[in-house]
């Protein structure tokens, strides 16, 4: 009785007593007395790694949505005591796997993991995330439509005014490709082909209605114009036009007024006829890259490019050929109209005998900024 009192004691005292161990046998049984000394030979901290982003400690890690989920594992042979994510205690799952979900700040953001096992070796690692937000076109789309009219005239009534052949097979290909390619839904299109000057008018009060200053809208004309280089005036020829009245020519000073009137965020007209120089606040030629495509979109604008400044305008039209394939070719998601106009600027001039202008529309509410074109 003695003896086992003698040995439970010095069991309890090895217990506490640092710096050795010791085997003891009594009988059939043999107990192992693992002692403090031992217990410290882990010094191995805990292994922590990140399944969900590939983030690396070496370099940032880029995202362009603000809140971010991060998936990771912690690994210890001694088990586990205390983990922290960014400073919040966290939770392992059996598998030893942890989830934390937190929003970024823009810019760059430090995301931090602590692990601490059973014997009190941990492990620090941090990680760099970059948020670099991304122009939320998809909620601009969503609370502004994209609106289009599209005019291509080919018959005149006036035997004096040649007719054309091509003009409504031009909108006709820029419609296809609008609804198709873009952000342009079939309801908010207006094609007209062969149209007089009130069913020109009508369209242009309709859209003053319609439109919100979260939507855009861009106009097309293609058909015969002139420009009157004496009076510095430029005009449409809708199909009731004649030869010897101005009644029904259309002045780029009364599409001038209406683009005062729609209240859209961005308004971009195409003309592929002429329509002169006076319009035009800038003609300058973009050498320098664009500015980002947010600040664009971020600034109302009133944008023109037209086919030229010629007193005729062709009837096959290089300009309205490379416009359309341009945009069927376009691989980007965001297209502004500058970065449009420059790739296919260069072709049409080489392949005929106009040079297409771009600028800002003088006196109509530029700000700077620029049509958007959102690729589907």
């Amino acid at each position: 009785m003695e003896k086992k009192i003698f040995i439970l004691l010095l069991i309890t005292t090895m217990t506490v007593l640092p710096g050795f161990t010791q085997t003891l046998s009594s009988g059939k049984s043999t107990i192992h007395v693992n002692t403090k000394e031992e217990a410290e030979t882990d010094n191995t901290p805990p292994s922590i790694s990140i399944i969900n982003p590939a983030l690396t400690v070496d370099e940032s890690f880029i995202v362009h949505a603000k809140e971010l989920t991060v998936i990771g594992q912690v690994e210890d042979e001694s088990g586990i005591k205390t983990l922290f994510v960014n400073a919040k205690p966290t939770e392992l799952s059996n598998e030893n796997m942890f989830a934390s979900s937190f929003e970024l700040e823009e810019g760059e953001n430090e995301f931090i993991v602590i692990a601490m096992d059973n014997a009190g070796n941990f492990n620090e690692v941090k990680y760099k995330i970059n948020y670099e937000p991304e122009v939320v076109f998809r909620t601009l789309a969503s609370s502004g439509k994209y609106y289009a009219l599209l005019v291509g005239n080919n018959e005149y009534n006036d035997p004096a005014i040649n007719d054309l052949d091509n003009p409504v097979d031009d909108a006709t290909s820029l419609y296809k490709v609008l609804i198709s390619d873009y952000t342009f839904d079939k309801e908010n299109i207006v094609l007209l082909k062969n149209a007089n000057r009130e069913e020109i008018i009508n369209e242009l009060d309709n859209l003053s209605y319609k439109l919100t200053p979260d939507d855009n809208l861009l106009i097309f004309y293609a058909g015969h114009g002139w420009w009157d280089e004496e009076a510095n005036i430029g005009y449409w020829l809708p199909t009731d036009a004649r030869q010897t009245s101005k009644a029904a020519w259309f002045r780029n000073s009364t599409l001038c007024d209406y683009l005062k009137e729609i209240k859209s965020k961005h308004t971009l007209l195409i003309a592929d006829a002429c329509f002169g120089g006076s319009i035009f606040k800038t003609r300058s030629v973009f050498n320098d890259a664009p500015k980002a495509i947010n600040k664009l979109y971020e600034l109302q604008s009133r944008k023109a490019m037209t086919s030229g400044t010629l007193t005729e305008v062709p009837d096959r039209s290089t300009f309205a050929k490379y416009l359309v394939e341009r945009l069927e070719d376009n691989t980007e998601k965001y297209l502004s109209s500058e970065q449009l106009f420059s790739s296919f600027r260069i072709a049409v001039i080489n392949n005929s005998d106009v040079i297409p202008q771009y600028g800002e529309i003088r006196n109509v509410g530029d700000e700077g900024g620029d049509f958007i074109f959102i690729r589907k």
